[in-house]
């Protein structure tokens, strides 16, 4: 049995079982994602410079490093063009199945790759090469992950399910960080340094079994199989977004650059910092963090819950408000190096960031119609990666490295917070009647009931 049953037209509808199933493929498939962009950061910041750049120097090899971070964020859009259509055409199950496989594999391979010392210059060219493959099927990864989880819930919680593919980002983070910090406290830093690294990217292949397990025995959407049903699906949905949803698109772009650049400056530049700034050991950072996505676990679900019950938006700008704020008081948190205030900066910056995530994919899926959600949300989102994530560390550094003081970085996030407030003002509130008319009426009141119990 794959945990459903016929309704009275034949069509299929999900029980909590194939709703459980919808939830773990989504969860699973994301924090794959970010186990896999968790480890390569950390390994940016740590080792990579030393690995396969090692005749720079410490600003030119961190910052080549977190090049390669950003080629993974640069690739998104691609996999938002190619993989996010598909998901309209070809339905959420296959994309998922396909980008699953793509980022296992890829960062298998990093793993395996051999160091500049070993094969010279061939090794940051592949190491590049094997990112943009990743940075791409993350691109169609995300979109098809959030709509199989809310499409099968009910629409009036979509923030709720929808959280499922938000997770993953904590979820991943934790594996990694938890992978790196034991590596870290078992081996020697020659140990270390030499193969104890590629073992975290080599335990990728568990999840990818895991995820795809999930994945295979699941049906697609009952959204996608109305679309079906009506006939309705786009045949060029990319020029379509571009020419009926351009507002909705920067919207959803904007809502989510504030997000990804505090994610980063909380994940990622916090190693840099607390390593070579402020003489935390590394070991102490990578704890931090840890104890940090560990709260997001249960954060992130419940921020997705409550913005079902107020508005969403307006609990998404108050986030964004505060967790720029928050940078402030990081940074004077923990310019005393106490290990304590590292803990509590990083632990409350990523609540902050929870209660922008958590109803982050609600907002933007629901910016679009139903037939180009999955390109439109992909784009939204690998679009605004680019700008977000991919640049942060690099502006982060280099802003450091010029001024030698936070405030022109906390004066830079400040300014990306004020793009997000402005996504959330120029997007729309949910509309579950909107999703709820449209299967009801092509797969029938049958199926509708069953997502609404």
């Amino acid at each position: 049995m794959d945990g459903t049953t016929p309704d009275g037209r034949g069509a299929v509808r999900p029980d909590r079982t194939a709703l459980t199933k919808a939830f773990a493929a989504s969860l699973t498939g994301t924090a794959l994602e970010w186990y896999d962009f968790a480890v390569y950061s950390a390994s940016a910041a740590l080792i990579f410079p030393i690995i396969f750049f090692p005749e720079s120097d410490p600003l030119t090899g961190t910052l080549l490093a977190f090049s390669t971070y950003a080629v993974g964020y640069v690739a998104r859009p691609i996999g938002g063009f190619v993989f996010g259509r598909l998901g309209d055409v070809i339905g959420r199950k296959q994309l998922l199945v396909i980008t699953l496989l793509l980022i296992g594999v890829t960062t298998f391979l990093i793993g395996l790759l051999p160091g500049y010392a070993t094969i010279g210059v061939a090794a940051p060219i592949i190491l590049v090469a094997l990112r943009f493959a990743q940075g791409v099927a993350v691109g169609g990864e995300w979109g098809g992950a959030v709509l199989l989880s809310s499409e099968y819930g009910n629409p009036r919680k979509r923030g709720f399910w929808s959280s499922a593919a938000q997770i993953g980002p904590p979820a991943g983070n934790l594996m990694a960080n938890g992978a790196l910090a034991a590596l870290t406290f078992a081996l020697t830093e020659e140990q270390f340094e030499s193969w104890g690294w590629r073992v975290a990217f080599l335990l990728s292949a568990v999840l990818v079994g895991f995820g795809l397990w999930i994945r295979l025995k699941l049906e697609d959407t009952p959204v996608f199989k109305a679309l079906q049903e009506s006939g309705d699906r786009p045949a060029a949905p990319i020029t379509e977004v571009f020419r009926e949803q351009r507002r909705p698109l920067v919207a959803a772009i904007l809502s989510r650059i504030a997000p990804d650049v505090i994610y980063a400056l909380f994940t990622v530049f916090s190693i840099t910092y607390g390593v070579q700034k402020l003489g935390f050991v590394r070991s102490e950072v990578l704890t931090a963090i840890l104890i940090g996505s560990a709260f997001q676990l249960a954060t992130i679900p419940l921020a997705g819950a409550l913005s079902d019950i107020v508005n969403r938006r307006l609990l998404y700008a108050v986030a964004a408000v505060g967790g720029v704020a928050w940078v402030a008081v990081f940074f004077l948190l923990i310019g005393g190096s106490s290990f304590g205030m590292l803990v509590l900066g990083v632990v409350v910056g990523l609540t902050f960031h929870s209660f922008m995530y958590g109803p982050q994919a609600a907002f933007v899926t629901e910016q679009f119609s139903l037939r180009l959600r999955s390109t439109g949300a992909s784009l939204a989102y690998t679009i605004a990666g680019v700008f977000g994530g991919a640049i942060a560390p690099l502006m982060f550094t280099f802003l450091l490295d010029r001024t030698d003081s936070w405030v022109p970085v906390f004066v830079y996030i400040m300014a990306m917070g004020v793009l997000t407030v402005l996504g959330l003002a120029l997007g729309r509130g949910p509309d579950p009647a909107e999703e709820a008319s449209y299967v009801a009426q092509n797969l029938g009141a049958e199926q509708l009931s069953a997502r609404e119990s």
